[in-house]
Parts: structure tokens; C-alpha cells; sequence
């Protein structure tokens, strides 16, 4: 996963839905075992394939269900130097 980082904006949102380390150490293991949470099958798919030819990876992760406005993806660069938390807003 390299370097695990996050934006300011991803911060907030996990401090506000009470997301502590040990939560978000566990959407980072689903992310590396290839469960991309609520990504659609084309994004899935390219993340599968990035995973044999390279390339980014993304999930994303809703932490109350049922309120997208709670949605955190996590990216992974191509070159696995680091996995960045972030918004979709912020992307």
C-alpha cells in the first residue's frame, strides 16, 4: 500500500462518523485483499486488472450505510508508493 495518507477533508469525515484507527485499518486490509467496498463493475474490474498489469486502484467505502455523504475511497498509485484516504469530492 506504501505510504498511508489521508486529506484533510477525509479526516473530518472519519472523525464525524466516529471512525477510529482500528476501523480504518480494516477498510485499508479490505482494500489490499481486493474487496473495493461499493465501486461499480467497471471500476472493479479495472482494479482487478491493475492488480495483474498495474496501474491505480480504488475503493470505496460507505461508513453509514445508506448515506452516500458518508463515502470514503481509499487509492492506491500505480506505482504503490502510497494510498491516499480521500473524499470523492476531493478527487
Amino acid at each position: 500500500l506504501g505510504q498511508l495518507v489521508a486529506t484533510p477533508g477525509a479526516l473530518d469525515l472519519l472523525e464525524q462518523h466516529h471512525v477510529n484507527l482500528f476501523d480504518l485499518f480494516d477498510l485499508l486490509a479490505r482494500h489490499a485483499s481486493g474487496d473495493w467496498g461499493d465501486v461499480c463493475a467497471e471500476d472493479a474490474y479495472a482494479n482487478d486488472q491493475a492488480l495483474i498489469h498495474g496501474g491505480r486502484l480504488l475503493s470505496s467505502y460507505t461508513l453509514v450505510p445508506g448515506n452516500l455523504g458518508s463515502r470514503v475511497w481509499l487509492v492506491s498509485e500505480q506505482n504503490r508508493s502510497a494510498t491516499t484516504a480521500i473524499m470523492p469530492s476531493e478527487y
